[in-house]
């Protein structure tokens, strides 16, 4: 029996409310008891020790938006390679998105990445539609036997109304999440950063902030009129975020999620044609950013996410208007989220709350992933969240290094992360 006991630390549980020094004990992959116990081993020896040293220990990070290259396009990222950046970021599930090549709209694809090796939990989304082109809904019923814990076409929106009703009709039936990109892609086709007065001065194409409105209002309206449970994968809009809101006012089964680089990065940040900072969505202006702090804050918006979607060199090294959308995100998650902790925004529990308790709420995860709670999943991050730390491309995991954050310093470094009480990564700091 694998016992392990972590002593001397600050145990956050944005779930329950905990907050207060203490230790956890785990036993075969599960807590068994968390509580204010001595700094002394209370097990008479009976398990391996683990000081913490006064560090946060809190429910591993669940990433709602996670893109890899497996399989098809291994050269830009592996389900192992993705893991062990996860890892590094303490983030212990994530949940993948359904553009690979081939797409996941087939059983067996969605058990060969559920079962693939990887440091941590992997949860693939299945495609909404099949083959992603958004004519026909896919076998969506199989998928979720599969193993498949929401529905989505990824970075692509369903263009024809009436596919995305019977789409959304179907998930109502069964009770299934769909998860949606809004953007408008006649208006955002060819676009290439956020329109206004910086993509004026770069001359660049660029994409209007309401072709991601008309998207969420429409795609909330088909929500009202089916019943189905609606996810927005990625908010970045003022607009959008007010739709959300009222929607919510009108008791809608509907949730989304802002990306990290949308809460600190704005569309200035573009600088000199910055190809690493070519997200989709865009980059908006810095009102649309504070909008989307401020959605965190109240909480219109329900996760943040890293939106992890690396490209390979030769795709970012182009010019702007030709490069790849896309950037890397998972070991970067947790210090951005940390922000509004150390800016005095949210305390630590709550900006820990969207990246862990929350996401499992919106996946409806009945195995305790997102909670310290005795019989919960052991999937444990361990932090210091005073830690500086400066954003280092060559210091990252991930197989594709092009972070958006490059250069930049944050506060918060990942020490050890745990999956199923199996120790995932070890930092050296």
């Amino acid at each position: 029996m694998s016992r392990i006991a972590f002593l001397n630390a600050r145990l956050v549980d944005p779930a329950t409310g905990r907050d207060e020094p203490g230790a956890l004990l785990i036993e075969d992959g599960r807590i068994v008891d968390a509580g204010p116990m001595p700094f002394n081993d209370p097990t008479g020896g009976k398990y391996e020790i683990v000081d913490c040293e006064g560090r946060v220990l809190c429910p591993g990070l669940v990433d709602l938006k996670v893109s890899t290259g497996e399989p098809g396009d291994e050269h830009r990222e592996t389900i192992a390679t993705a893991g062990r950046a996860a890892a590094a970021g303490g983030v212990t599930t994530i949940v993948l998105q359904p553009g690979t090549t081939p797409p996941l709209d087939d059983p067996a694809l969605i058990q060969f990445v559920s079962r693939a090796k990887c440091a941590v939990r992997v949860l693939p989304m299945g495609a909404l539609t099949q083959g992603l082109r958004g004519e026909a809904m896919s076998e969506m019923g199989l998928l979720a036997d599969a193993g498949a814990v929401a529905f989505t076409d990824g970075d692509r929106t369903v263009g024809n109304t009436r596919v995305m009703r019977r789409a959304l009709s179907y998930a109502a039936t069964f009770d299934l999440l769909v998860a949606v990109h809004c953007e408008d892609p006649f208006l955002a086709e060819g676009g290439a950063m956020n329109e206004g007065e910086t993509a004026t001065r770069l001359g660049l194409p660029s994409i209007p902030a309401a072709a991601e409105a008309i998207i969420v209002e429409r795609d909330l309206r088909l929500a009202e009129l089916t019943g189905a449970r609606l996810h927005i994968a990625q908010v970045s809009t003022a607009a959008s975020l007010d739709l959300i809101a009222a929607a919510k006012a009108r008791g809608l089964p509907v949730t989304c999620a802002v990306s990290a680089a949308h809460l600190a990065l704005n569309e200035i940040d573009v600088g000199t044609y910055l190809t690493f900072r070519k997200l989709s969505p865009p980059l908006r202006s810095d009102d649309d950013r504070r909008a989307m702090v401020q959605g965190v804050i109240d909480g219109t918006i329900d996760a943040i996410v890293s939106s992890h979607d690396p490209q390979a060199p030769d795709t970012k090294r182009q010019p702007f208007a030709q490069a790849a959308f896309g950037g890397a995100g998972l070991e970067t998650l947790l210090p951005v989220a940390l922000q509004l902790f150390h800016d005095g925004e949210l305390s630590l529990a709550a900006a820990l709350a969207k990246v862990t308790s929350a996401p499992a709420r919106i996946l409806r995860l009945t195995d305790g992933t997102g909670t310290l709670s005795p019989g919960a999943r052991a999937d444990l991050c361990v932090f210091d969240p005073g830690a500086p730390r400066t954003i280092r491309r060559e210091d990252l995991l991930s197989r594709s290094k092009n972070t958006p954050f490059e250069g930049l310093n944050f506060q918060g470094r990942v020490w050890r992360s745990y999956v199923g009480g199996v120790l995932a990564h070890e930092s050296a700091a």
